[in-house]
């Protein structure tokens, strides 16, 4: 990309030079190339920039599916340790019963007891990651290809996780709502409506840089009061009820990301909506999750 800057410092000059030896109609052309290069260059710069944000946005995504395909190893793993301890229990009662030290019948409604607990718990997490899919598929449907590109959702043991860039919500360096926000978050909006008992926590986290202004001490002040311009907006503008609201701030001390670098300071600059079920809520979702892990596609 930086080669394109040469090329037209010398066509710059090289308009200048021909200029004083051709016709004013051989010039207007030789500026309109110049023009042309200069628009094209602009063009391929953004286009350069769109393309790093967009590997380091499936960088992101590319961890959060290589940390939870680390969290399913490790539930199977202890589903092997459950069997393996339950197979030496067995192998110990035996031995104990070739002694004459064990009831037989006794034992076998004992392990016919553990493997269905065994068979509930594995049920359950399959219903639970059934769930979990179901969600974010239903999350995730309203939202257009460039909503996307900014606005992060996950669905982690029934609790929905919406994270969203600042630069989609606020004015730079402040609290205030921009319009840029109304479409994205009347959508939002929707999807808390349509989970009408759920709790609403909305959480709002800044970079390192700090931040003075009259109305602003510190990166507390700012990360609180754009949880707060949220809150306010969802129950001003969408009708979400207030007591289901919550809003806190947690300064420049959550980061997801380096704060040495531009782009780990822009993900760090994010306000993360989390909505959360009751105990009792939850375990209803989990008696209702299908059976199959598949996801129905959006119509």
């Amino acid at each position: 990309m930086k080669n394109l800057v040469f090329p037209m410092s010398v066509l710059t000059a090289s308009l200048f030079v021909i200029g004083c030896g051709v016709s004013k109609k051989q010039y207007a052309g030789l500026q309109s190339d110049y023009n042309k290069l200069q628009t094209e260059h602009s063009q391929l710069n953004k286009q350069y920039q769109d393309g790093q944000l967009q590997i380091a946005e499936g960088r992101t995504r590319i961890k959060s599916l290589e940390d939870q395909l680390a969290t399913e190893k490790q539930n199977n793993a202890d589903l092997r340790s459950a069997y393996v301890a339950l197979q030496k229990s067995l192998d110990n009662s035996i031995n104990q019963n070739s002694q004459g030290n064990i009831n037989i019948s006794k034992l076998v409604d004992e392990i016919n007891a553990s493997n269905k607990y065994i068979k509930h718990l594995v049920e359950t997490k399959n219903k639970s990651d059934s769930l979990n899919l179901v969600l974010s598929n239903n999350l995730t449907r309203s939202l257009s290809r460039e909503e996307l590109q900014e606005v992060d959702v996950q669905v982690l043991k029934g609790v929905v996780y919406i994270s969203l860039a600042d630069n989609m919500l606020y004015k730079s360096g402040s609290y205030e709502i921009n319009d840029r926000a109304d479409q994205t978050l009347s959508k939002i909006a929707k999807i808390i409506q349509d989970y009408r008992d759920y709790e609403v926590l909305i959480e709002g986290n800044t970079d390192t840089d700090p931040i003075s202004k009259p109305n602003i001490r510190n990166n507390w002040d700012l990360s609180t009061l754009r949880a707060s311009s949220v809150v306010q907006a969802l129950q001003n503008k969408y009708g979400v009820d207030p007591k289901r609201l919550t809003a806190g701030g947690r300064g420049e001390y959550n980061p997801i990301a380096d704060n040495s670098t531009a782009l780990g300071k822009q993900r760090n600059r994010r306000t993360q909506i989390i909505i959360t079920p009751k105990l009792d809520q939850f375990m209803e979702l989990i008696d209702k999750a299908p059976e199959s892990t598949e996801v129905p596609s959006a119509q």
